[in-house]
């Protein structure tokens, strides 16, 4: 999305981004930042890589562990403070924990709901309350399509996202009256480092293409991990005008995997 219309739809638009540092959170910081948009991004990590953080006039970093209500609510006020209104929220930040329901132990289901779905609502609460009184805005939560699917070993993983993908819509029942609009975009597989380091597990990027009858997985029908521009992509349409008439979607960015 970085066409002349694009570049004058976000041009001085001001968005919050959560999980801004690393991985798709890191993609569509920088693809809002090609579009000419100013970002703030909240991540527990402060250290962007350099080539995002040379966009030092139109960055704001700020460490700011999602989870926390307290520090994201102070972060969008000084974000407001700052820049003025809000005109776009993304909620990315996310944690992947591994293991069967029944050896899933109580503080790391905690911890995965905490950022997976805690973390959206802390957020979007935020940033709606802030875009209500001017009636306009858009969301969005970069959710999972684990969320839709059943998958073995992930029940902490794929409920927090399942989560976080119905907060989502139902903030944007609630905001729709308000001309705010709320999408997900739900990924498959995407080469991130949350990804990679899930295949130094005993996955495989062949394995994840081809699928398991043995796990219930199906593979990838276009024969690709996804990369994570591709998903900031349908972020940034989602944000965009050209979703004018569009809340409450999910939209699936994962080559099929899930077969819908």
């Amino acid at each position: 999305m970085t066409d002349h219309a694009s570049a004058l739809e976000f041009a001085d638009k001001v968005a919050v981004v959560s999980g801004g540092a690393s991985g798709i959170g890191l993609a569509v910081v920088e693809a809002l930042l090609s579009a000419g948009a100013r970002v703030a991004v909240l991540d527990v990590n402060d250290q962007p890589p350099a080539r995002v953080r040379a966009h030092a006039q139109r960055l704001d970093v700020r460490q700011v562990d999602i989870a926390r209500p307290a520090e994201v609510e102070e972060a969008v006020t000084a974000v407001e403070d700052a820049w003025g209104p809000i005109d776009f929220g993304v909620s990315v930040a996310g944690i992947l924990a591994t293991g069967l329901v029944t050896d899933t132990d109580d503080d790391t289901w905690r911890r995965v709901f905490e950022v997976n779905a805690s973390g959206p609502f802390h957020l979007l609460r935020a940033v709606a309350r802030k875009m209500l009184p001017r009636r306009r805005g858009a969301l969005v939560t970069v959710s999972s399509n684990a969320a839709g699917m059943p998958r073995l070993g992930m029940g902490a993983y794929a409920a927090s996202k399942a989560a976080a993908t119905m907060l989502t819509k139902c903030l944007g029942l609630e905001l729709a009256p308000h001309g705010i609009r709320c999408n997900v975009v739900s990924p498959g597989s995407t080469r991130t480092p949350m990804q990679e380091a899930f295949w130094t597990r005993g996955a495989s990027p062949d394995a994840v293409l081809r699928g398991s009858l043995d796990t219930f997985r199906s593979g990838i029908p276009l024969g690709k991990i996804a990369e994570p521009r591709e998903v900031a992509e349908a972020v940034l349409f989602l944000l965009s005008e050209r979703a004018s008439h569009i809340t409450m979607a999910d939209l699936y960015v994962d080559g099929g995997a899930t077969l819908r």
